[in-house]
């Protein structure tokens, strides 16, 4: 069986241009030759930014580049058309398509509403006011560019649970809005960051709203009938209720596809937490390793004083593998964003091999990680340009992750500087011993059994120019420079 291996195939300063699925589908069949079987594609619909919307500001889900709304027929990342031939061309190459789920705020309403609403203190959003007060609120989102084409359904004040800017009285913050809806209370089953982290930002969606909850299903099997649908990344999980995407996941399997793979960002680093998600959600999808990014992080800023004995403590991978995608970088992370942490470009071949040639838990590729990226923009008063390079032997890793990890794996964690794992291989499929320093160059005894006798192994990045012959009694001792990672490879295997 193919391991999966995913990549997310984009950032948040991917150009903009509407040339995006363009450079999909011109680049499946090299994604395919080294080893990518599915593509996570940026939010396809219009947001409220129009062609300069990165996806996560919903606007119109129905829209995927077809009607002319907020100054422009085409997203960021190209029409309805492209996006269509984008997602044939990664499916031609056996490569699944999946997509991005924003459900959890609509922004950029066409009309404003008479309302009431009651304030909430924003630190803890468990204080709401217990008086409300009249207001006008942008609630009403009737797309008048698609003219009910595909969905007749208007959202109003009905459908949002709160929002954060009001006028008469002209204020900012955050405002419960007053409706039939959870007797004036917020969601439950979502983080308990802030009291209830049911609101994020925008008109936040009334998920117990019934035509609400409808609306989604129906356009999950909407979309299906647009354009291929192998799964979906779900985002900002912890400030929707578990229950819902519970029941819209098991929706999609039941009506669009058996066996899609589902991914929530569910930003919380506590195993905890994020144990009691999965279970809320009857262990239904999967959910990044935001602990293991993080170690990751830390590790590449303390450079020689980081016990890489440590690397996997408390990290999502080392307690749920078969629930953990595993992730380096994302575009919330990247510098200059919201999330930034990023990790140092010198400490990347190290990660990715830890997440690409392990058995446990399922790797995403970031997008300017294997191409590079350079992008200008302002934070903290400062406009401050970023270069991203392209991770030189992150291909070869990917390639490596087909082709030589398999089978079981010892792991050789006994120095805080210099680790390595084994993975011994199947009688048909080839296995690796890969070995890493975060300090000076260090070696690795691995026992490889007899029949390994006299084999000679190379490392299939190149970094390290030795050839290694395993003993008579099934050992070698395998090197790496500092600062690196190489993965040895009997030579006969290449």
């Amino acid at each position: 069986m193919t391991q999966r291996t995913l990549l997310q195939f984009f950032h948040w300063y991917t150009r903009d241009g509407g040339g995006h699925w363009e450079e999909v589908a011109e680049k499946a069949e090299s994604l395919a030759a080294i080893g990518i079987t599915d593509v996570w594609l940026p939010p396809a619909y219009k947001g409220s930014a129009g062609g300069f919307s990165v996806g996560y500001d919903t606007y119109d889900l129905f829209d995927l580049g077809e009607f002319d709304q907020k100054g422009t027929v085409a997203t960021k990342y190209g029409d309805k058309a492209t996006l269509e031939y984008a997602c044939r061309v990664l499916n031609e190459n056996s490569i699944g398509v999946i997509h991005d789920v924003v459900f959890n705020h609509k922004m950029g309403a066409d009309d404003k509403e008479s309302v009431h609403v009651r304030r909430v203190n924003p630190d803890d959003r468990t204080q709401i006011e217990d008086e409300a007060f009249g207001a006008l609120a942008y609630t009403r989102f009737t797309f008048p560019g698609r003219a009910s084409a595909h969905s007749e359904f208007v959202w109003d004040q009905k459908c949002f649970s709160g929002v954060d800017v009001i006028e008469n009285p002209d204020e900012s913050g955050v405002f419960r809005l007053v409706n039939e809806y959870g007797e004036g209370e917020w969601n439950d089953e979502v983080d308990d960051e802030l009291g209830n982290f049911d609101y994020l930002m925008g008109a936040d969606v009334e998920f117990r709203n019934k035509a609400v909850y409808e609306e989604l299903n129906y356009w999950g099997r909407w979309l299906s009938e647009q354009v291929r649908v192998d799964g979906f990344r779900l985002d900002a999980a912890k400030h929707i209720p578990a229950w819902f995407f519970r029941d819209w996941v098991g929706h999609m399997r039941q009506t669009v596809k058996e066996d899609l793979f589902v991914v929530a960002e569910y930003w919380h680093p506590d195993m905890g937490t994020l144990k009691s998600y999965l279970d809320l959600v009857d262990h239904q999808l999967t959910v990044f390793d935001v602990a293991l990014h993080h170690r990751f992080h830390e590790a590449s800023k303390a450079g020689g004083d980081f016990d890489m004995r440590t690397i996997f403590d408390g990290s999502l991978v080392s307690v749920h593998p078969d629930h953990s995608v595993t992730i380096v970088d994302n575009h919330d992370t990247q510098p200059l964003q919201s999330l930034e942490a990023a990790v140092d470009p010198w400490f990347k071949p190290l990660a990715y091999a830890l997440i690409l040639l392990r058995e446990q838990g399922v790797p995403c590729v970031f997008y300017p990680d294997l191409y590079g990226a350079s992008y200008t923009d302002d934070k903290d008063g400062e406009h401050r340009a970023v270069e991203m390079p392209a991770i030189g032997c992150l291909s070869a890793l990917i390639d490596a992750r087909k082709r030589f990890a398999n089978g079981p794996q010892t792991d050789l964690f006994d120095d805080p500087h210099c680790i390595g794992f084994i993975r011994h291989g199947t009688g048909d499929a080839p296995g690796c011993v890969v070995v890493m320093s975060n300090g000076e160059g260090g070696e690795k005894l691995a026992e490889l059994g007899t029949d390994h006798a006299g084999k000679t192994y190379v490392d299939v990045l190149d970094h390290h120019q030795a050839q290694i012959v395993v003993g008579d009694d099934g050992k070698a001792t395998f090197p790496t420079n500092g600062s690196s990672v190489s993965v040895w490879v009997q030579n006969g295997a290449l």
